[in-house]
């Protein structure tokens, strides 16, 4: 078995990406203050080729260098918009007509493994803060929530790894 090396992948140009069809899949950051996680979702987004990343609040906005650390450029390839609150994302997200869904430890919350998104339908997720996660009043704006079980001694795990988990469920299938 050998690596492919990069010219071998045929990778889009930021250009044919832009025009490129997408997982109909908007990712929505809740004050999230470290820029390298901010970046790191970036490249998340750019390999599965989600719509766009809303940063919100706290949430460190391109340019920036230690967000260009982990994106390594997906922050000049992947749409994205600032808002002020996540409450404020939301509600735009929802009256564009996603189905929002915070990622979130919850009662009544759905399992990852048992949700399936629906054909032709748009959504949106919501990703917390690394201490205090996605925010109530949030949580209590979303449509649903997802939650990624979990069978350790730890409560949470990292959001960019968080991020990736949930964009790769939605995305499967859903890109040739």
């Amino acid at each position: 078995m050998r690596k492919l090396r990069t010219i071998e992948m045929k990778r889009l140009t930021v250009e044919e990406f832009r025009q490129a069809e997408k997982t109909p899949l908007v990712v929505v950051l809740d004050d999230v203050r470290s820029m390298y996680n901010v970046g790191s979702v970036f490249r998340t987004c750019d390999a599965f080729r989600v719509e766009a990343v809303w940063l919100c609040g706290i949430s460190a906005t391109p340019p920036a260098t230690e967000i260009h650390k982990t994106a390594l450029g997906a922050e000049d390839s992947v749409e994205w918009h600032y808002c002020p609150t996540a409450l404020e994302a939301v509600a735009r997200l929802q009256a564009e007509g996603y189905e929002v869904m915070a990622v979130e430890q919850a009662e009544g919350s759905t399992k990852l493994h048992e949700f399936a998104p629906a054909e032709g339908k748009r959504y949106a997720i919501v990703l917390g803060n690394e201490v205090k996660g996605v925010r109530q009043e949030v949580v209590d704006r979303c449509d649903g929530c997802l939650e990624i079980p979990q069978y350790g001694t730890k409560h949470s795990m990292n959001v960019s790894v968080t991020a990736g988990i949930v964009i790769y469920h939605f995305a499967q299938g859903q890109l040739g």
